[in-house]
């Protein structure tokens, strides 16, 4: 058994909580769509739920796929994190003059989380190309960071936006 198949059951575990958080995201946005395309940002904020939930959910199948090399994973976590990392970074750039009306620590508190959630997966994705298998342990705090920020998306986009 490959140090990559110890983790099975990890990434079956990420991929199911990505894709049901991921669902909730959308049943959020059916919900409240009217409401989230009035307010300006919000859709923008409802792409910034989904693309993480998408990038945790695509690096645990990729880690499931049997017979793979800890280097071909490696190349397939820093693409994928450095995708999620790109789409997020151009949603806050084109968000920016929206946020000027938030308190200053909300903006730079989101803007933060949706820049640091993915970076360890480009972190595991060079430690594992260099055939470092503690890069695996790099992808746990970017599966963590992205569930959050999930679960916060999704509250306001359920809760908050009916205030």
């Amino acid at each position: 058994m490959t140090l990559i198949e110890h983790w099975t059951s990890f990434f079956q575990s990420t991929s199911s909580a990505a894709a049901t958080l991921a669902g909730m995201v959308v049943v959020a946005i059916s919900i409240n769509l009217s409401r989230i395309l009035e307010v300006p940002g919000l859709s923008s904020r409802a792409a910034e739920a989904l693309i993480p939930l998408a990038g945790v959910a695509v690096i645990s199948l990729l880690g499931i796929v049997p017979d793979q090399s800890i280097r071909t994973f490696g190349w397939e976590t820093l693409a994928a994190g450095a995708l999620t990392w790109l789409a997020s970074g151009i949603i806050h750039l084109r968000a920016l003059p929206l946020y000027r009306t938030d308190p200053r620590s909300l903006r730079w508190s989101r803007i933060l989380l949706a820049n640091i959630q993915s970076l360890p997966f480009v972190a595991a994705g060079v430690l594992l190309i260099q055939e470092g298998t503690h890069g695996l342990y790099w992808i746990v705090p970017g599966v963590i960071l992205c569930l959050i920020a999930g679960i916060l998306n999704t509250w306001v986009l359920l809760i908050e936006i009916l205030r």
